[in-house]
């Protein structure tokens, strides 16, 4: 007789035996898994060494170190190089995780995908920065140059009529006129 229980020993307890030993194996590499996944730190450094930042498993900042020529730069430019920063860190994790989860689950390569694919999803790879020699587009005035993108100038709306004075019909002298003049 043949069915879910029977091996080609026949001895459906060995077959159970055999499932329970992979069921605790696959669990123990799931716990050394999770156990690793936690450890895994990524540290980034940008802006000349400017900044450095370091982010953990989850993409959370774990620590943060500015050089003191952070003193030469505005405000709006030490958030940029940190974020950026802070970014190119956390675009890491999914190579990181890849290589921890490969060694310890490497075999269940669905879950291995499932996860490093949701890591991606949630720290993508940061664009590109433009050339800091290109100044921005809002802060580019461009003199005695035609712009490209320049739409023809409306023509001037047509001139409005000349307005008649009001004919005098022989009427009553004061229609029209102010009720406020003394007479």
């Amino acid at each position: 007789m043949s069915g879910p229980f029977s091996d080609a020993t026949g001895d459906p307890a060995a077959q159970v035996d055999q499932w329970v030993a992979q069921a605790k194996e696959k669990a123990r590499r799931y716990q050394a898994m999770q156990a690793a996944v936690g450890q895994v730190s990524v540290t980034e450094s940008g802006g000349d060494g400017l900044v450095t930042v370091s982010v953990d498993s989850a993409g959370n900042v774990t620590d943060l170190q500015l050089t003191d020529r952070v003193r030469e730069l505005s405000g709006a430019q030490v958030a940029k190089a940190v974020l950026t920063t802070l970014r190119r860190a956390q675009s890491r994790l999914p190579e990181r995780l890849a290589d921890v989860m490969a060694d310890t689950i490497g075999d269940d390569q669905r879950t291995v995908d499932t996860i490093v694919g949701n890591y991606r999803a949630k720290f993508p790879a940061p664009q590109p920065e433009p050339e800091e020699s290109e100044p921005a587009a809002e802060n580019v005035r461009r003199i005695g140059g035609i712009e490209e993108t320049a739409a023809e100038p409306a023509p001037p709306p047509p001139p409005r009529p000349a307005r008649r004075p009001p004919e005098d019909d022989g009427g009553d002298e004061d229609f029209g006129g102010s009720f406020m003049v003394r007479e």
